[in-house]
């Protein structure tokens, strides 16, 4: 790729949204003098254009700006909104159960059809509530540590699990571990409580495991957020055979993987985790997430915990497993997150990496595009990536800025961070054309040899 020439078009994509864009421009100026950085939460400063845009609107598969500009979103609140934004079925739910109190620390019966439902998808009997991914992930390596005796975990080379401190970790080619960039503050190096490994890398693994200090390996079934790596064939079940035979607890992240289906990549594939964890679109827009467990470790927690210890524990919160939250578990797991959506959605994925492999076998582009359920995402190199160390060697984030600011403007959002796309029930055969369509046409500049 012609680095001088991604640049130039880059110069005159970010010209453009400044130029379509002053009443966004306006606030973020504004929001400065309040907010740190201009913006809510750190993050939103690394949305392509100069500025984030200001949204007012979002249902189903769009939302609008303060611009008046109208946008196919892709990105869904980065999985947040999976099942679209503002779901009429939840939505409902959701009213009913403010007018009647949002948070009591006491439990409503939504809570029973919740647990009950989560065990027949992910065939986990026992739960409890979160507010977070985060949250669930934390609160698992605690529990796992603590049932365990050990104080190591263990998790996959550019891994992502929210904002767990010890996952913040990268591993060097010459075998060295530290903390990833941007890793703000940790408390202590990572290197000390966490092992990394890349993943599909089953020698390395079995060596890690070893020593029988892990408490937990902490994994997404399918990598995500650096691209979409899947397992090898076997490497789920030698991973689950190398955990038992070392006594190691393995936790199964379907936070971005429920793409894969109503039961994520567990149910899909008939995984066996020891616990597992799933936030973002578990309740259509709503702070809220679950942490579920075997009964053999349900039984190990309950047979070392008190009573007295179970509110000091460092696990769980005043509003976790609140009303609200819990309401719009049960209305998502009914009406959203359903097999009728997946039957929907995933053609539709299928649809959209078929344009985007056109246009790239088209164009000859030294790139790939690959498939999760109703998430796909394209990468900057030929072939599928096989590990995280090698996904991250093809980040190219001039020509990422390009390709996301180019789309904007042309009335698609992105995923921010990454090249990815999600589909929502609500998107449409037209939706995903319009999206080929623009892709071809922002890729068609890149290409020296078309005028």
């Amino acid at each position: 790729m012609d680095q001088d020439k991604v640049r130039l078009l880059l110069a005159k994509e970010r010209q453009d949204f400044i130029d379509r864009h002053p009443r966004s421009r306006f606030l973020f100026e504004k929001a400065k003098k309040s907010l740190l950085g201009g913006v809510p939460m750190n993050w939103m400063v690394k949305w392509a254009g100069d500025f984030p845009i200001f949204v007012t609107e979002a249902a189903g598969a769009h939302f609008s700006d303060v611009d008046g500009y109208r946008y196919l979103d892709l990105c869904l609140g980065d999985t947040g909104a999976m099942t679209g934004h503002a779901p009429e079925a939840s939505i409902e739910a959701i009213i009913r159960r403010v007018r009647k109190g949002t948070t009591l620390m006491l439990p409503t019966e939504d809570a029973l059809y919740v647990g009950a439902e989560l065990q027949r998808r992910f065939g986990l009997p026992y739960w409890q509530f979160a507010l977070t991914a985060t949250d669930a992930n934390r609160f698992s390596i605690r529990l796992a540590r603590h049932i365990t005796g050990r104080v190591k975990i263990l998790v996959f080379n550019w891994c992502y699990h929210g904002t767990v401190d010890e996952t913040f970790i990268t591993l060097h080619r010459d075998g060295s571990v530290s903390p990833r960039q941007g890793n703000l503050g940790p408390p202590i190096n990572p290197a000390v409580t966490t092992k990394v490994v890349e993943f599909n890398d089953l020698p390395a693994l079995e060596k890690a495991l070893r020593d029988k200090d892990v408490a937990c390996v902490l994994a997404e079934p399918v990598m995500t957020n650096i691209g979409i790596i899947h397992p090898e064939p076997g490497y789920h079940q030698a991973l689950r055979e190398m955990t038992r035979k070392t006594g190691t607890l393995l936790i199964i992240d379907e936070t971005h993987t429920i793409c894969a289906g109503p039961g994520g990549c567990t149910g899909l594939h008939q995984l066996e985790p020891d616990i597992l964890t799933l936030g973002k679109p578990i309740a259509s827009g709503i702070p809220a997430a679950v942490y579920g467990f075997t009964g053999e470790v349900a039984e190990r927690i309950q047979a070392s915990t008190t009573v007295e210890d179970s509110d000091t524990g460092g696990i769980g919160g005043t509003l976790a497993g609140n009303a609200l939250s819990i309401a719009a578990m049960r209305a998502t797991l009914e009406n959203g997150l359903t097999r009728e959506a997946y039957a929907k959605t995933i053609p539709l994925a299928e649809r959209f990496v078929a344009g985007v492999r056109h246009v790239i076998q088209e164009y000859n582009l030294p790139w790939s595009v690959t498939q999760l359920g109703c998430r796909a995402e394209y990468w900057f190199r030929p072939e599928q990536a096989r590990n995280g160390a090698e996904a991250a060697a093809a980040v190219n984030a001039e020509l990422d800025r390009y390709m996301h600011l180019a789309a904007l403007n042309r009335g698609i959002l992105m995923t921010p961070f990454h090249n990815m796309a999600l589909i929502s029930p609500q998107t449409t055969l037209e939706d995903i054309d319009t999206h080929t369509r623009v892709f071809r046409e922002i890729v068609r500049p890149l290409v020296s040899h078309v005028p």
